[in-house]
Order: structure tokens, then sequence, then C-alpha cells
């Protein structure tokens, strides 16, 4: 239940017609070291007073628009950046093509309930594209966040899935068979 009302509010706010606040669309500010951004430890700030694990940051983070804020010793902005690392609507209208849904083994999500996921995730230089990109479904994408199932590019520009050891010793790589066309 808690994924199909996450669902909803992505659906939601990908809609023009949402509210605005100063003509900006609704956004959070999320302070967070980047060492904690880097790692998942420690804890931000939810507009700069609900202190939330920085863990959980890097996973909303992940399908965000980030806009770094640089601050001196005392906390004052010195620079300001712009949002980069998130997927185009010309990204996403490729990987829908090529994933046709969540790729996770055996999902059947469709493309529009589906998050962009990078392989090798941004904080570690990751590219935002169509090779280091796939679609996954909320679910499976904290699944890959939070356990020692991998995703990576096959030699085909197929994201393949590695499982971990205790599910098959071999991890011999899966695809989702809804998604990858016959041959």
């Amino acid at each position: 239940n808690g994924d199909a009302f996450v669902d909803l509010l992505d659906l939601a706010a990908a809609t023009d017609r949402v509210p605005e606040q100063v003509g900006e669309r609704p956004h959070l500010s999320i302070l967070v070291p980047e060492e904690g951004l880097r790692t998942g430890l420690g804890t931000a700030l939810l507009d700069g007073t609900l202190p939330i694990p920085a863990a959980r940051i890097r996973h909303v983070a992940c399908d965000a628009g980030l806009i770094p804020v640089v601050l001196d010793s005392q906390s004052v902005p010195l620079d300001l950046g712009r949002s980069v690392r998130t997927a185009t609507v010309h990204l996403r209208r490729a990987l829908v093509a090529r994933d046709r849904g969540c790729c996770f083994p055996g999902c059947d999500r469709p493309p529009h309930l589906t998050q962009v996921h990078h392989l090798t995730e941004w904080e570690h230089m990751g590219e935002t594209s169509l090779a280091n990109t796939c679609l996954l479904c909320g679910f499976h994408h904290r699944l890959l966040h939070n356990s020692p199932w991998e995703v990576r590019m096959a030699a085909d520009g197929r994201p393949e899935f590695l499982p971990p050891a205790v599910i098959d010793p071999e991890r011999r790589p899966r695809r989702n068979p809804i998604n990858t066309p016959a041959a």
C-alpha cells in the first residue's frame, strides 16, 4: 500500500498542474554534509529543522533534481549550483523504449510507475546516460539501494541483475523476460 501511495504522489508531481511556490514547483530543502551524502552515514536536515538519516537522503536524491549550495564555516552561502543529474525527457523516452517498464526480473510495473536508476551512482561519478541508467519501480529501486542485489549493463546494452550469493551462489545474471524482446 505504501508503494502504491508513493506511485500516486509521483504521478501527481509529474503533472503540469502542480501548485507553485514563487514560480517554482514544490520542493524540499535538505541540508546534508557532502560526506553524509557520499557515504549515507550521519543525519541531514529536512527544510532546515527535521533531522533524517543521510542514507534516506541518498535514496531520495537518486531521482531528484539537486541544487548544491556551498557554505562557508559560518553557513553563509558562497556558491549556488544547478540541477544537472536527473534524466531529461528524451533520455526517459529512450529508457521507456528500451526497458518497457521496471527492469527487475519478474516485475510487471509499467513505465509510468518507474523511476530512473543510475547503475553507477551519481555520487560515484556515474553519468546520467542511457548506458548508465535503467527503469525500476519504487520497490525494486529501494531494494537495489538497500540489499546485495546489483545491476549492470550487459554487452548488448540492456540491464541485467546479479542476485546475492544467498539466492544464487554463482550470482548468474538475470533479466526481466517481460521487458526483453524475443531474439
